[in-house]
């Protein structure tokens, strides 16, 4: 195989025409302190889970990634603007006494009227650390807004001592009353 160099302005024409025969969706990334847009890197979701799994040739099993897509899928669905959230950190670093900054990010900001929602989707959270992770980002959101945290399998809604809705993906594709 050459090494050959490829234009950029070809690959999002390219890319741009999956996105107009509705094959894939585009998230844009969404800075969620300073409420604005970056420019890039975008994210993409399959409008159909199924051409994902035939276009990988049913190798890469990833549960994460699919319930993500479906949760991503199912708020296009429900009528919502669905942006990925940025949540910036700040900080001092103890030893150099620098500041530092950390990204993380907020798996869907979800945006119908004047109704917001965050939503972390985790296949698991088998472990405190894993928990931890997953909240990481909604814990520094500076808004009163509803946060979601969506698991695999099968948990009825509850909400924990930090205030956010713990909910399976089951219940959270059953239950549009939820976000209502």
């Amino acid at each position: 195989m050459k090494n050959e160099k490829v234009n950029s302005t070809l690959v999002s024409n390219y890319v741009q025409h999956i996105i107009d025969s509705f094959l894939i969706s585009m998230a844009k990334r969404y800075d969620v302190k300073g409420k604005t847009y970056f420019k890039y890197p975008n994210k993409y979701y399959y409008t159909d889970i199924g051409l994902r799994n035939a276009r990988l040739n049913y190798r890469q099993y990833d549960p994460g990634h699919i319930m993500e897509n479906i949760i991503y899928n199912e708020l296009r669905y429900r009528g919502y603007r669905v942006d990925v959230g940025v949540v910036e950190i700040y900080g001092r670093d103890k030893e150099t006494r620098k500041t530092t900054k950390k990204s993380y990010e907020v798996d869907f900001v979800a945006t119908k009227g004047n109704q917001k929602y965050y939503i972390q989707s985790a296949s698991s959270l088998a472990s405190p650390e894993k928990k931890l992770q997953e909240e990481k980002s909604l814990r520094n959101i500076p808004d009163s807004f509803t946060k979601i945290i969506v698991v695999g399998g099968d948990k009825k809604p509850r909400r924990d001592e930090n205030g956010f809705i713990m909910i399976g993906i089951k219940q959270f594709l059953l239950n549009e009353e939820l976000m209502s």
